[in-house]
């Protein structure tokens, strides 16, 4: 897929923008939580077309679940460190929380891949409104993807669960980049300052 700024730039230069809608994708790793099941979510829309508050974005349909997410802004000399409070409704998040620490105890879905996906409503699937018509539908037309790491589970409670999140880089153990150069690998840079 190729993501294409220029519609969504171009409409926020209007007076009266579309609004902003953010969708989130949270995908587990076979090697660290036994499956790779992606979940797919938002916080809550008011489009009047769409099916019991799931919005189609792409082809795929993103569950309506109370989220809030935090701390995206980049700061100078500093990576975001997002957090992300998902709704523990009905014990689900705890219950997805329970399958992976099944498979490996005290994980709580770190190292789980979480994107943020941005877009305006206007550029939404056409199934998202009233008689499936859609005269602006454009499925390449979103801000630039942000991909985070769960770097750890923080809170966990019967009413919220909250996560901390890393750039992929920015974990404890990795480095960028990832090979280091020595002079060992390359004896012939020490010949250059004779």
């Amino acid at each position: 897929m190729t993501i294409d700024t220029t519609p969504v730039f171009g409409e926020l230069q209007n007076i009266s923008p579309s609004a902003i809608i953010e969708l989130f994708r949270l995908t587990l790793d076979n090697a660290l939580h036994g499956a790779t099941t992606t979940y797919r979510f938002h916080a809550g829309n008011n489009l009047s077309g769409a099916s019991n508050g799931f919005i189609k974005w792409n082809d795929e349909l993103y569950e309506p679940i109370p989220v809030k997410a935090e701390g995206f802004a980049f700061k100078r000399g500093q990576l975001p460190r997002p957090k992300l409070v998902v709704s523990n409704l009905e014990s689900r998040m705890s219950g997805v929380l329970d399958l992976v620490n099944t498979f490996n105890p005290g994980n709580d879905l770190t190292g789980a891949t979480v994107t943020r996906i941005r877009t305006l409503a206007m550029f939404l699937d056409k199934e998202n409104f009233v008689g499936n018509t859609n005269s602006t539908e454009d499925k390449d037309a979103e801000f630039p993807r942000e991909i985070y790491t769960i770097d750890r589970k923080s809170i966990e409670n019967r009413d919220i669960v909250e996560f901390e999140l890393a750039a992929v880089f920015d974990l404890a153990g990795i480095r960028a980049p990832k090979r280091q150069c020595t002079r060992a690998l390359f004896p012939s840079i020490g010949t250059f300052n004779q």
